[in-house]
Formats: C-alpha cells, sequence, structure tokens
C-alpha cells in the first residue's frame, strides 16, 4: 500500500496539465489586453475634452479660464518672498515719513520736498536703535527767554523730589505726602483766544490734585499700605501708569498713577531708598538704597526679580538704562566715589572710579575765563562772573578733591555724567575707566563765612579771619535722552545748561534758564542775603532754595513745541539739615524754541542799516 512517506520523491512532484497552462495562457492574455483598452479610453476622454474646450471658447468662459483669473488674482499675495515683503514694508515705511514731512511742510508739494529730511529721519531711527545721541537740541533752545511760574498749594516740609510725565507731575516731601499736580500748558495763556473772557485770566501755576500722607505710628504695621517716614525718592513710568516712591523706613510703595492708589508694598530694603528709576519704554523699576543695594522690581506683576551688590557705601542716586533691547542700569556709590554700570542679563558690573582732582589744564582756564583776571576788564569796571564764582585776586580757585559722586545721569547707552560734592560735572564713557573730561566748579563757590558765624572765639571775631570759600556741590542732574543737553542745580539760584561737544568729548556750557528782569525788595535782603542764602551784593538769583530733584519732558512731537523742566525746590537738602533757607515748592519752567522769524527780522533790519 503505497503512502506519501513510501512514495519515491520524484513520483511526488506535481505535472502540469493542459488545463493550467491553457488558464494560465488566458489570464496573460487578459492582463495583456487590459492597458491596451485603458489607452484607447483615455485618447477618447482627452478627445472630448478638447472639443469641450473648442466649444467653450465660442460660448463664454470656460472653466480653465475662470480658474487661470482666480490664481492670478491670489498669487500676488499667496506667493510673496522674504525680499519681497522686505521692500514692501520699507516702502510703506517711507511713505509714512513722506507723509509726516509733508504734513510739517505746509505749503509745499510732495515733489518739492527735499529728500534729506527723509533721509535725516532715517538715520535717527538707526541711532536710537544703537543707543548714540543723534538729537542736538542745546543750540535750538532759548533758555534765556523761559519762563518760571513756582506753586506751593500751601508746602509746609521740603519736596525732596518730583517726577514729570506731561500734563501731570509728581512730588514727594519729607512730611510723608505724595502729590499729584496738574501742569498748564503754555499754548493756554499765551494764546490770544478772541473767545476768551477777559475778566479771567488762564491758569499759570500748577495746580495740587491729589495728595496722600503717611502715617507714622503705623511704623511697625506691615499690612499698612502707606509710607510711615520722610519721602526721599519718586519715580513714574514712560507710560504713566506706575509711580513708585520711596522713604527713609525703607517701604517702597507702587501706586496707580492716576489716582494715588497703592497698589503694593515692599519692604525688602533694610535702609532708606534713596533713589528710584525706571528703564525707558518699560515698567521695570530700579531702587537705591542706604543698604548699599539695588533692587529691581516689576510693576505689571507687582513682584520682586533681583538684588545686586558691589557699592562700598550708600546707594545715593540710580538712572535706569535707555536701551529697551538691554537690562541695565547706571547708579552712584556716595563716598565710594565710584559710578556703577549694571549689565543684568550678564550679572556684571562696569566699575568707574572717581576722587580726583581736575586738571590743572582746567584749572588754568577756569582762572584766566571765568574769573576776571585780566587788568583791562578790571579797569573798566567788567565784573561778569560765570557760574557764581568770585574773583580770585585774594583767594583763587584750587582744585577741590572729589569726596563723594551724588548724582548721575544717562546721555545715551555709551556716554554718562555725574555731579560730585566739589562742584565738578563729569562726562563718562563705558568703553574708559577715567572720565573723558571734568569740568570743575559748576555752580561756583559760596562766600566766606563770616568772623562770627565760624568761630565762638572772641579773638578770632576780632582778628576779623574769615571762612574758607568752598564749593557747591550738585545736587541734581537731568538729561534728554539721546540728546547733548545736560541740566544741572544746586543752592546757587540758577539751574545751568550744558551741552556735549560734536566730537563726545567735552562739556560746553549754554547758559543760565531763565533770567531775572528786576532786582526787587523780596529778593535781597538788608543783610546782603540773597533769597535766604549769602551772595555778593547785585548778585541776583532766580530759584529761592535748595533744587533737590529735576525732571524734564519734551512737548511736543520730538519736542517741537519746546522743553518742560520742574524742579523740586525746598528749605533744605533732601538728606540733611544743614541749610534753612529758602522756599518749599515746585518750580516749572516753560523753555521755547528758538524764533527763526526773529532771527530773519534782525538779518533784514540789519541789510536794510547797511
Amino acid at each position: 500500500m503505497s503512502s506519501f512517506f513510501t512514495t519515491p520523491a520524484s513520483q511526488r512532484k506535481r505535472k502540469r496539465t493542459e488545463t493550467t497552462s491553457a488558464s494560465t495562457s488566458k489570464k496573460r492574455n487578459v492582463t495583456s489586453a487590459a492597458p491596451a483598452s485603458t489607452k484607447t479610453s483615455r485618447r477618447n476622454n482627452r478627445e472630448e475634452s478638447i472639443s469641450g474646450s473648442e466649444e467653450s471658447e465660442d460660448g463664454g468662459n470656460g472653466f480653465f479660464e475662470s480658474a487661470e483669473q482666480d490664481e492670478s488674482g491670489t498669487s500676488d499675495d499667496e506667493v510673496e518672498t522674504a525680499a519681497e515683503k522686505r521692500l514692501r514694508l520699507a516702502e510703506r515705511y517711507l511713505d509714512n515719513l513722506r507723509n509726516e514731512v509733508e504734513e510739517d511742510t505746509v505749503g509745499f508739494d510732495a515733489e518739492q520736498i527735499d529728500r534729506d529730511l527723509i533721509a535725516e529721519r532715517l538715520k535717527e531711527d538707526v541711532a536710537e536703535t544703537k543707543g548714540k545721541i543723534y538729537r542736538r537740541i542745546a543750540d535750538t533752545l532759548d533758555f534765556e527767554a523761559a519762563s518760571l511760574v513756582f506753586g506751593t498749594s500751601d508746602q509746609r516740609d521740603v519736596i525732596t523730589g518730583c517726577a514729570l510725565r506731561l500734563p501731570h507731575a509728581w512730588t514727594v516731601s519729607k512730611d510723608m505726602v505724595v502729590a499729584k499736580w496738574e501742569v498748564a500748558d503754555p499754548k493756554t495763556y499765551n494764546s490770544e483766544d478772541p473767545n476768551r473772557p477777559t475778566n479771567v485770566s488762564p491758569r499759570r501755576k500748577p495746580k495740587r490734585l491729589l495728595s496722600k500722607k503717611g502715617k507714622k505710628n503705623k511704623a511697625a504695621d506691615r499690612d499698612f499700605l502707606g509710607h510711615t517716614g520722610p519721602l526721599l525718592s519718586v519715580a513714574v513710568s514712560d507710560s504713566g501708569k506706575f509711580l513708585g516712591t520711596g522713604d527713609e523706613k525703607g517701604r517702597l510703595i507702587i501706586w496707580d498713577a492716576d489716582t494715588l492708589t497703592p497698589k503694593k508694598l515692599f519692604t525688602h530694603h533694610r535702609a532708606a531708598v534713596t533713589s528710584l528709576s525706571f528703564r525707558r519704554g518699560t515698567e521695570q523699576l530700579f531702587s537705591a538704597s542706604s543698604d548699599r543695594t539695588i533692587k529691581i522690581w516689576s510693576c505689571p506683576e507687582l513682584a520682586y526679580i533681583e538684588t545686586l551688590f558691589g557699592h562700598q557705601d550708600i546707594v545715593i542716586d540710580i538712572a535706569g538704562g535707555l536701551d529697551t533691547q538691554q537690562e541695565t542700569c547706571i547708579s552712584a556709590g556716595a563716598r565710594d566715589r565710584t559710578a556703577r554700570l549694571w549689565k543684568v542679563v550678564e550679572e556684571s558690573q562696569l566699575v568707574f572710579r572717581g576722587g580726583g582732582t581736575a586738571k590743572q589744564k582746567g584749572m588754568d582756564k577756569l582762572r584766566k575765563g571765568r574769573f576776571g583776571a585780566k587788568p583791562e576788564q578790571k579797569a573798566a569796571g567788567d565784573e561778569s562772573q560765570t557760574n557764581g564764582v568770585h574773583d580770585g585776586s585774594d583767594d583763587p580757585p584750587i582744585a577741590y578733591a572729589e569726596g563723594s559722586i551724588d548724582c548721575v545721569a544717562l546721555l545715551d547707552a555709551g556716554l554718562f555724567v555725574t555731579g560730585s560734592d566739589n562742584g565738578a560735572l563729569s562726562l563718562w564713557s563705558v568703553n574708559k575707566k577715567k572720565p573723558l573730561y571734568t569740568l570743575p566748579l559748576a555752580h561756583g563757590r559760596d562766600p566766606p563765612l563770616p568772623p562770627e558765624e565760624l568761630s565762638a572765639n572772641i579773638d578770632a571775631i576780632e582778628n576779623g579771619v574769615k571762612g574758607p570759600v568752598l564749593p557747591r556741590y550738585i545736587t541734581a542732574i537731568a538729561t534728554v535722552p539721546f540728546a547733548d543737553l545736560i541740566l544741572t542745580a544746586s543752592w546757587d539760584g540758577w539751574i545751568r545748561a550744558w551741552r556735549i561737544s560734536p566730537d563726545k568729548r567735552s562739556i560746553e556750557e549754554v547758559g543760565k534758564v531763565g533770567r531775572v528782569e528786576s532786582e526787587g525788595a523780596d529778593d535781597v535782603a538788608n543783610d546782603g542775603h540773597v533769597n535766604g542764602f549769602r551772595s555778593e551784593a547785585g548778585e541776583q538769583r532766580l530759584v529761592k532754595g535748595i533744587v533737590n530733584g529735576l525732571s524734564i519732558c519734551e512737548r511736543g512731537e520730538r519736542g517741537k513745541e519746546g522743553l518742560c523742566i520742574v524742579a523740586a525746590v525746598g528749605k533744605e537738602p533732601k538728606m540733611g539739615r544743614w541749610m534753612r533757607q529758602g522756599k518749599n515748592g515746585v518750580a516749572v519752567f516753560e523753555i521755547p524754541k528758538k524764533s527763526t522769524a526773529k532771527d530773519v527780522e534782525s538779518e533784514d533790519d540789519v541789510g536794510q542799516d547797511a
């Protein structure tokens, strides 16, 4: 019996039959014939489509034509390369600039506008992004024609700081009062409106809108949203939403600038908060304190960010960075005689050491050019004095040593200025450890103390020994971002304007802000004191007190309408009580632009006279 296992292997193989071969041949014939049928069907469809398109050409718009029209309408928007997009945005930017220039130059067509105006605007935008000085406004402002309005509003104690964001200003004082003021617009009281009533004069003085006062008995209460000590610092953000104030007890409060509603209290500082500053274009706040630290805060989140260490003495002043792309600030360390540039993201600092004296070359220039030492001037009776420094025949000026750097301000991302207790105004560069230029005795010197005030010794009084002639230190500095203008103040009765030279390596004097029309009985006392301060006979002063703070804001677009300055004036310095003369209040200066019309008229008059 045969089985699968006993059958030989040769017999176990399957044999092909004719039926299978026939079926396979049939299948092969079927598969080979299929492509031919599909080819014929495709050819027929193509002929039908061609005939249909010919009919559509005769009858109207066909499908392909409408599709091409749709694609042509949307291809410009959908298919755009990066280069074409940049070109389109650049053209739009130039069109906007051209429209602005056309609005400024009334009466000219677009074809008559000079291309240099647009090129100049482009250069300004590029310079601002790079953080460089590009605006020369010191020569365009008429400082002598500046108007002064002094507002007191029953201010009892010394105003220690001010912040300006037009049309409002904020001040703080030693009686724990935070006040909001409304600054009048010069257009309202200088305009000749025929509809204005003649019996009502427009308001010129700043108006006090709101005020909040702290409480001394709440010093131990950490939940009390208010100040418990004399206020020393104030700052407002560029947006005008947030206001920061700091007091002598180390309290830092973030306020709603519009309503003066306290939002958050911070007690991180262990000593007095001496200075506050916002970084330009942001709402990031820097605070300096007597505990030798700098702290960074975020106002929108009402949160603490970081603490910076490095100063060896109290941090007396701080200025937030001007570059919106970098987190930087500059600080002054008082008696450690250093200014430090802080780079927050990089966690590094640059130290700039002062403590020197003015160079001999600068002192020689000061003696010759500012003290009237020429004999022909003395014979002619010319007693012209600059910066309030007196004739050097008896007491020639010396190079006073710098003991403290008291104030600092940024000009651009690479230049800043400092003011010291020896009256020196120094220009610094971030690329150099020493000052580029030092201007000595920026606000002059005080007259010597009389013998009866110098000593209680009877012999000293009888001998008539006078005290030393000491410089007036700089109490406040303010600058316009990315401009060549510097404003400084002291207790000499004037706010002085300076400019950076075109090569950015020196400081040049511009003049005093404002002028005294006539010397009245209120200004000069019988004992030879002017505005409460010792002075030579005939010397006139405008500001009656010590300027503890300065704040600047430009009027109009890019400062086309002038400059507004607010000064915090008090009877005594911010950090002490060793002077007790003057008035407490807010001084508002309105500096107009120089009128080109007057220049043209004067030239015409000169030509007619010739």
